[in-house]
């Protein structure tokens, strides 16, 4: 069989490591567990039932759930039967589940429970090639159409049908279609990347060339796997036989403390916050704020010793055991313990974040892709690593600089194209295999690649000057005052800034201008607030181009979401619906600037 088709590796990690835990979920106070060997049988199981209910090779299988064992189980089960997966976020709209389950044309869908069912019920008049749906939950209305995981799975077996699926195996190769990935995107429909087996499998080999994973490494399973790095990650877990802890984002905090997880791949955010919660934590406190950026001095020069292949001063050194109690090793004990891999993916990440968890003792290693890579295009190993870059391009894979500085990657793992969207296809994929990926960046003299924006997120004044918002943003998120910031200025004669701000330094700030408040939103517009804002953000961008300077700005009260649509579900800013929810304020400091300067020229 061939072993570049993920079924196929799944199968037989089930046989090499059938007494080792494969998942664990927290029920309670107590540990729910599967073996490879239980979970195989499962996903064997399931495979005979979906044959039995008529589907067939090729097919579109949506999955709509929050991460559980079962969305795995499902997952390898359709793999096994030749079925293309189609993962649908747990956030998703009746709007947004009708148009993946049409495009796609699903025939079967797995819902996670009531929730999930009615937003499917919704819109089912309108996708007539959905036959059946399956309820991983409990759920006592079935129908025709509807029917419990739980009795599928109890249906008597059928040698027929295994029979179909062992043959189904044999015949699958890795160049076989795996899933159609719908991109949650910052903009625009959702449109759907095909991906092989191959790109997949490919990424696999190369990680395990990379780190030395074992059966005894555990990882924390928690960004959506309906996104393409969790699911990929997933794969190379199961595929070293390694344990897989089920959440959600909501309860990563909880669950690292208590997982105490080896392995760990994230998005920019997780960080951010751990470093933004560190800071908070010591903000009320002169001397505990001297401490922490002491320990953080310290542990920093012995890092960058360390990565340069040499011992860190005795000065430094002297000063590190002091410095761990006081404060590294409460960072390490927050992110649940020591980790042979904690990686970085979805969005670049600031580089004072890096040096941070650095200081603590933590390599986060942060790579770069997109969906329509499978998603790896460059990642670092252990060995070859440096802040502030994206890792080397994956071994097999290449990468061009297209005009205007545009990411091209040609690999393996590159996608089929868009499902249904030739036109759109054409346009990511030129004749010669390279992907366009819409990012700007550069190879630099070591050969690491290095993520400056996305084209589309690029400002274009009124005045013809391109302006790339990510490194103004990040050089001001790297102020603990602010937890998102969001520049403006397309089509318009001048930059402005939206900027949420963290609370607990917001509430220390206004302490020390003896600002006195009854309810924190008297603090986003008070005069004294604002001008020492506005003070710090001049002061952070004085050594901008002029262009490039920051006319006005608006402090937000509310916290961008998943749950208000200004959060994609990797936790990256919808940058066009920001425009669009506050644009009412943004119109208003436009024109208030237009008046300023009215005045000023007459």
């Amino acid at each position: 069989m061939d072993q570049g088709h993920l079924a196929v590796r799944f199968a037989s990690a089930c046989d090499r490591f059938s007494g080792h835990v494969a998942t664990r979920i927290r029920v309670g106070d107590a540990w729910q567990t599967a073996t490879y060997g239980e979970v195989g049988r499962t996903v064997r199981t399931l495979a005979q039932r979906l044959v039995s209910h008529g589907v067939q090779a090729g097919d579109r299988v949506a999955l709509f759930s929050s991460n559980r064992p079962e969305w795995s189980i499902a997952d390898f089960a359709c793999l096994s039967v030749g079925a293309v997966v189609v993962p649908i976020y747990p956030t998703s709209t009746p709007d947004q589940v009708r148009h993946i389950v049409a495009d796609s044309a699903s025939v079967l869908v797995f819902v996670e429970g009531q929730t999930e069912l009615d937003r499917v019920e919704e819109v089912w008049g309108d996708l007539p090639g959905l036959r059946q749906a399956v309820v991983f939950d409990p759920y006592p209305l079935v129908s025709d159409r509807v029917v419990e995981l739980a009795t599928w799975l109890d249906e008597p077996n059928d040698a027929a049908s295994d029979d179909e699926v062992e043959a189904r195996l044999a015949s699958a190769t890795a160049d076989d279609l795996a899933s159609i990935i719908y991109t949650s995107g910052t903009t625009g429909e959702p449109r759907g990347a095909a991906l092989r087996h191959r790109g997949f499998s490919y990424q696999c080999d190369v990680l395990a060339q990379f780190f030395d994973v074992t059966p005894e490494d555990h990882s924390l399973c928690f960004l959506p796997l309906s996104h393409a790095l969790e699911r990929a990650w997933t794969f190379f877990v199961f595929d070293n036989g390694c344990m897989n802890t089920y959440t959600d984002a909501r309860r990563v905090a909880e669950m690292l403390i208590l997982a105490q997880p080896t392995l760990l791949v994230s998005v920019p955010r997780l960080y951010e916050k751990v470093l933004s919660t560190a800071r908070a934590k010591v903000a009320s406190s002169a001397a505990k704020k001297r401490i922490f950026e002491w320990a953080l001095r310290v542990g920093g020069q012995c890092q960058r010793a360390y990565r340069k292949g040499k011992r860190p001063a005795a000065y430094w050194s002297a000063q590190l055991p002091l410095a761990d109690k006081l404060v590294l090793s409460s960072i390490r004990a927050a992110m649940g313990g020591p980790k042979k891999v904690m990686a970085c993916g979805g969005a670049p990440l600031r580089v004072e974040v890096e040096e941070f968890f650095s200081a603590c003792g933590m390599q986060v290693l942060s790579g770069y892709g997109l969906t329509e890579a499978s998603p790896l295009v460059s990642f670092p190993s252990p060995r070859a690593f440096k802040i502030g870059t994206a890792g080397r391009v994956l071994p097999g894979g290449e990468v061009r600089m297209g005009p205007d500085g545009e990411i091209w990657f040609r690999g393996p793992n590159v996608m089929q194209g868009y499902w249904n969207n030739p036109d759109a296809t054409a346009a990511a994929i030129d004749a010669e295999g390279w992907l366009h990926t819409g990012d700007v960046g550069y190879v630099d003299t070591d050969e690491f690649l290095v993520i400056t924006d996305r084209i589309k997120d690029l400002i274009i004044t009124s005045n013809g000057k391109n302006i790339a918002p990510a490194p103004i943003e990040g050089m001001l998120l790297a102020d603990p005052l602010f937890e998102q910031a969001v520049l403006l200025g397309d089509n318009r004669p001048y930059l402005t800034l939206l900027v949420a701000p963290s609370m607990p330094h917001l509430e220390e700030l206004a302490a020390k201008l003896q600002v006195t408040w009854a309810d924190r939103s008297e603090l986003l517009s008070h005069p004294k607030i604002v001008e020492a804002v506005r003070e710090r953000v001049a002061s952070m961008t004085a050594k901008l181009a002029h262009h490039e300077q920051i006319r006005d700005l608006r402090i937000l009260l509310e916290e961008f979401t998943m749950d208000n649509g200004l959060l994609t579900p990797t936790l990256k800013v919808k940058r066009r619906e920001v425009e669009r929810h506050f644009g009412q304020v943004i119109e208003d400091m436009y024109a208030k600037l237009a008046e300023f300067r009215g005045k000023s020229d007459s």
